[in-house]
């Protein structure tokens, strides 16, 4: 049996509003929408094509808050909009070096999604969060090593080293949106 502080938001408001699947919908669709302004919020690096964005810590927010299911849902809307030529990447495409790390958000909203919830101790999200943006670089540094044909060692080197202490911040920050929004949610569970 499932214990109330088990379940993710999603699935919680929509238990509150007499089980509609549309409030799921709508919060997949705000965290789409939040990833989209993320990707607005860049700092290019010189030695790297790929910027630095605000993506990563809705993808690692919304898997938990989300669920697997609709952080999957609310990532495959995000590329769904850059697949019908939407400017909402930073590089305006969904192809290109950047196209291994968009995948990688799918994958990792739905890996933290499984790993943690919004109850989670905090070992768990750290754990859940930092299992989420090594998906993420796999994807994204397997891609363009792929493109760009570089051994691993340079691909480390241009595409993952640079972006690590930026990345565990947004993790942190992302650990302190889930549990600055915890007594919401546990306000939602009853608990």
């Amino acid at each position: 049996m499932s214990d109330a502080r088990d379940v993710v938001l999603s699935d919680r408001l929509a238990v509150v509003h007499a089980r509609a699947w549309w409030v799921s919908a709508v919060v997949a669709v705000g965290f789409a929408g939040a990833l989209v302004a993320g990707a607005y919020v860049r700092i290019p690096l010189p030695f790297t094509p790929v910027p630095v964005t605000l993506q990563t810590l809705v993808v690692l927010v919304s898997g938990v808050v989300l669920g697997p299911r609709w952080a999957t849902a609310s990532m495959g809307m995000y590329l769904g909009l850059a697949a019908a030529g939407l400017p909402v990447t930073t590089t305006g495409a969904l192809t290109g070096v950047t196209f291994g790390y968009l995948v990688g958000f799918v994958a990792a909203a739905a890996a933290v999604g499984v790993l943690a919830r919004p109850a989670s101790p905090l070992w768990r999200l750290v754990a859940a969060m930092a299992a989420g943006s090594a998906i993420i670089y796999l994807c994204g540094a397997g891609w363009i090593a792929g493109l760009e044909g570089v051994v691993c060692k340079g691909t480390m080197c241009k595409y993952v080293f640079p972006f690590l202490p930026g990345d565990a911040m947004k993790l942190a920050a992302a650990v302190g949106v889930v549990r600055a929004g915890l007594p919401l949610w546990q306000r939602l569970s009853g608990k």
